[in-house]
């Protein structure tokens, strides 16, 4: 969980086309996606924006976590002035930091360096034992004039960072600047967690391509819509075999596909205490039924190793929490919210199956 100050360089020196499609917005963009992965990585986290050209540094927007607040932040910063106070903005953005909400947040400044520094090496050294001495890291993001501010900003990084919490990226003209931060200590941070992105730069590795460590909620939501998805499908296929002629040519039920009258009369009779319906009504029951069987049949084809009915409640015997927790969300859904309609719905397949 941190605070975190950006300290953009709007200065004129950002008009020039050594990096696509300039260095501005080059720049823009690696600020907007370094918002997004402290957002992702802790909700609680902030980011605020400070400007550093023009008659003086300005603090566009103090650490929030409100994300879209700094986009449109961003979205405003104009191009002003010749040079960069890189001295002044850098305590400023301290004592935004110092003045932080949240005590708990870590401190960190991330600079982006995108024109020449007038300030003397000595000045910025004396600058960053201040901030060390205040548990502030700071990340250094050297890109157009790498090779003139290296001296510098090497030695302003050597004298703030403690315990390796703090970063130099140096990057070439030509590159595209997101891409080469996105892989580096400044958007992996401390823990080295990375990244997942959003607008088609997710992991395809994980399921849906969303990180549930990054992200359950989403996760979750998007496993309950699979999980019901198959339900709706499962069902419709039900009925459809049903009405095209299951039953043999003596109208009695195929006793190939007929449920056991046993197994369905007891799973009709939990569901019937799950749902809180009249157990005197024993076509609502045997709709009831086949709508558990339903669900059952749909944790056996996501591959879970059981399926057992306790209480109203269904259980999965599985390792698998998020299914779980996804599965109960939607079992709890269709007890508040659509019980009238799934016992309509199933009255009327049992209905339907009946010579």
């Amino acid at each position: 969980m941190e605070a975190t100050v950006v300290c953009v360089d709007n200065s004129e020196w950002t008009r020039n086309g050594d990096y696509t499609p300039d260095r501005f917005q080059a720049q823009s963009d690696a600020v907007n996606f370094l918002a997004h992965a402290k957002s992702q990585a802790n909700p609680e986290s902030a980011v605020g924006v400070l400007t550093m050209a023009g008659r003086a540094p300005r603090m566009m927007v103090t650490p929030t976590s409100d994300l879209s607040k700094v986009l449109n932040c961003t979205a405003q910063i104009e191009i002003d002035g010749d040079a960069v106070n890189m001295g002044a903005a850098v305590q400023i953005a301290h004592l935004a930091l110092k003045h932080r909400p949240n005590k708990n947040q870590r401190q960190r400044i991330v600079l982006f360096a995108g024109s020449p520094i007038s300030e003397e090496k000595d000045a910025l050294v004396k600058i960053a034992k201040k901030l060390k001495k205040n548990n502030v890291a700071v990340d250094i993001v050297s890109f157009g004039c790498e090779a003139e501010n290296a001296e510098k900003l090497q030695a302003f990084h050597s004298a703030v960072t403690s315990s390796d919490n703090s970063h130099y990226v140096s990057v070439p003209a030509g590159a595209i600047l997101s891409d080469v931060l996105i892989s580096s200590p400044v958007f992996q941070g401390e823990s080295g967690a990375g990244y997942s992105g959003t607008g088609g730069m997710e992991n395809e590795s994980y399921e849906f391509g969303v990180d549930p460590n990054l992200d359950p909620d989403l996760a979750i939501a998007l496993r309950v819509s699979m999980e019901e998805e198959r339900a709706r499908q499962n069902a419709a296929a039900r009925e459809a075999a049903a009405q095209s002629g299951e039953a043999g040519p003596s109208g009695e039920e195929n006793p190939a596909t007929a449920p056991a009258p046993a197994a369905e009369a007891k799973q009709g009779a939990k569901a019937g205490e799950a749902m809180e319906v009249d157990d005197e009504d024993p076509l609502l029951q045997e709709a009831l039924a086949i709508s558990m069987q339903a669900i059952g049949d749909d944790v056996a084809q996501a591959g879970k190793t059981g399926q057992a009915a306790v209480e109203g409640d269904v259980s999965i015997t599985d390792d698998d929490a998020q299914l779980q927790m996804a599965l109960q969300m939607s079992m709890e859904g269709a007890r508040q919210g659509q019980k009238e309609e799934l016992d309509r719905a199933s009255v009327l397949s049992v209905a339907a199956r009946r010579p």
